[in-house]
């Protein structure tokens, strides 16, 4: 007769949703006889930076049959119960303070309930890969009734076997990893719903909003379809959930294996009647489009050095340019190819995406792979240095996509492309569970060059890889775009001289609002060689007061090589700089569909953006 061993339950509720609070319980019917020990995630995968979210642990007791037992803290994010008599089911209660209103972690007030599994569920060692039972439970008070649940997390089934959804009670995970890859929502949201691969998707918006969502339902449904064909059906999941939180101002998303966390703003979301395509809501669909994705290249195709995710410690690996550069070149990419966008809009798009990379002077100093690995460190603790020091494994990593995508087509005549080796590291290691090595990439894109077009090809396309990924020079883009029937054209943001430097965003709301603070200092600009800093408030240009909105005005009246006198305030002090003023860079890149071109160039355009 086989020992089944009992599942770890938990029960969370919004305890005191004025205050904030969900009350968590954890169960173990079986604790370690030589003391349980519990312990919290101290990050959340897919946000790779240590977030310490035992620090929102604000109360915590042991008991058995309601009796308290004894515990210690061993560190900053585990604990360990007293040894206990055979038989003890024990019982481990606390409080979790929720008020970060982002994608990582949990919120709570009365109009909504939110949180990842990483926030809330302590994990008792020696039980992780058990099954766990959740009842999710209802806050207290007849203003909460018409609360709904909406989450990913499988639905336990009662003794008559049915399951039904958006309710509050009991939920299952296979183990505590399945247990935490599943967001939770619950209040009043909207509900918006569609099928792709077979498979329904929801998309639930909380938060006032206006938005049409029969059109986010249809645009996002040839999104998911695109990409289901693009790994092949049947998709590796079963129900899919776009947890969205509506706010005035934001933007970010999370992804999961079978949902999404995601923040927009309003203004971002489609309304009835709407026209055209606003940047907006393309930048929208671009987030919804880059999350789904993950679905396949992160959360299943993953590093082998997530494999398993170490919860407690950074988990150190230089292919994040790879999941999630990769990622961001089929975000957009995906919009075109299911017909969402025209070329038009992609290609305005990839420019931006160019022209960020080019505006970035530690993109000369900072590998991909060496941002990847230092991700921990640098890429999610920006500073006002950063856009001197580091590069964005997300956009450089894209651009990355983009050139071995075309480096492939072109070489292969068309035949050969990038899907071809995501599809590759799909059937590989997202179908298997075996981790992506530290060369696997590499060696992936041999095979696949081989396989379309030649060994030497394969070996080529190999160390190009490498190169571009270890190295600091910028890609061949224009070349490259050219055999593809696109103009590459760079052009300097806008005309007159340039500080160099970037300003705090809203700090004021027009020419005569707000104070001119420094937020970055450029790496060889005119501000930094004449001792500008960040942090310093501009106050006058050659004794004319500086405002946010009137600084490219007045820079414009000067010409390149100009000295004007700048005073600022630095801390308490005010101090006057003479500023050499410089050209600005061509770093603003705009690409344009050559109208005729050849017929190869035309047909591995089509190839390439499907129209």
């Amino acid at each position: 007769m086989t020992n089944v061993l009992p599942p770890v339950r938990y029960r969370i509720r919004p305890h005191r949703p004025d205050a904030h609070l969900f009350a968590v319980d954890c169960i173990v019917a079986d604790p370690d006889p030589a003391g349980q020990v519990f312990r919290l995630p101290a990050w959340i995968p897919g946000s790779y930076m240590i977030r310490e979210f035992a620090r929102n642990i604000v109360s915590l007791r042991a008991s058995v049959g309601g009796e308290a037992v004894a515990f210690e803290k061993l560190d900053k994010h585990s604990w360990r119960v007293e040894p206990l008599a055979q038989g003890a089911v024990l019982t481990l209660s606390y409080e979790v303070y929720a008020w970060d209103l982002s994608v990582r972690a949990a919120h709570l007030d009365s109009t909504h309930g939110f949180f990842n599994g990483t926030s809330v569920f302590l994990a008792p060692d020696g039980r992780s890969n058990r099954p766990c039972l959740v009842d999710i439970q209802r806050p207290d008070g007849n203003e909460y009734r018409d609360w709904r649940v909406v989450t990913a997390l499988p639905r336990a089934r009662d003794a008559a076997g049915a399951a039904w959804i958006y309710g509050f009670g009991m939920y299952r995970a296979e183990d505590y990893d399945e247990l935490i890859d599943h967001p939770v929502e619950m209040g009043r949201f909207a509900l918006a719903q569609f099928e792709a691969g077979g498979v329904r998707h929801d998309i639930a918006l909380t938060g006032r909003h206006d938005c049409d969502t029969e059109r986010l339902a249809a645009d996002l449904q040839r999104v998911c379809n695109w990409q289901i064909d693009l790994f092949g059906t049947p998709p590796p999941m079963d129900y899919y959930a776009f947890l969205t939180m509506v706010v005035g101002e934001g933007y970010g998303g999370l992804e999961h294996r079978a949902s999404t966390a995601l923040i927009a703003s309003r203004n971002d979301l489609p309304w009835k009647g709407m026209q055209g395509l606003p940047d907006g809501y393309k930048s929208f669909l671009g987030l919804c489009s880059h999350e789904y994705f993950h679905t396949w290249n992160v959360k299943r195709i993953k590093p082998a050095a997530f494999t398993p995710y170490d919860l407690a410690n950074e988990n150190y690996t230089r292919l994040l340019w790879a999941f999630e550069g990769f990622t961001s070149y089929y975000d957009d990419l995906a919009l075109v190819r299911s017909g969402v966008i025209a070329l038009e809009d992609y290609l305005g798009l990839l420019g931006k995406t160019i022209s960020n990379v080019l505006h970035t002077p530690g993109r000369m100093k900072q590998s991909v792979a060496d941002s990847s690995f230092d991700a921990w460190i640098k890429y999610y603790r920006q500073d006002e240095n950063s856009p001197n020091a580091i590069v964005s494994y997300y956009a450089k990593g894209a651009l990355i996509a983009l050139a071995l995508d075309l480096e492939l087509r072109a070489a292969t005549g068309g035949r050969g492309a990038l899907d071809d080796l995501m599809r590759l590291l799909w059937q590989r290691h997202g179908q298997t569970g075996v981790g992506v090595p530290e060369d696997g990439i590499f060696d992936a894109v041999a095979e696949v060059g081989t396989t379309y077009g030649s060994a030497s090809l394969g070996r080529r396309l190999s160390r190009w890889l490498k190169n571009a990924v270890e190295g600091t020079d910028d890609l061949p883009l224009p070349r490259l775009l050219k055999t593809f029937g696109v103009d590459y054209r760079a052009e300097a943001a806008g005309k007159g001289p340039t500080l160099g430097i970037k300003l705090v965003a809203g700090a004021g709301a027009g020419a005569g609002a707000g104070e001119a603070r420094i937020a970055n200092v450029y790496e060889g600009g005119a501000a930094q060689t004449a001792g500008l800093s960040a942090g310093d408030v501009l106050v006058a240009l050659d004794g004319l007061r500086i405002s946010p909105g009137g600084l490219d005005a007045s820079l414009s009246r000067h010409a390149v090589g100009d000295i004007v006198e700048i005073h600022v305030f630095r801390r308490d002090e005010l101090m006057r700089f003479s500023v050499a003023l410089a050209a600005q860079p061509a770093d603003s890149i705009s690409l344009k569909l050559v109208p005729r071109p050849g017929e190869r160039a035309g047909r591995l355009r089509r190839g390439w953006l499907g129209g």
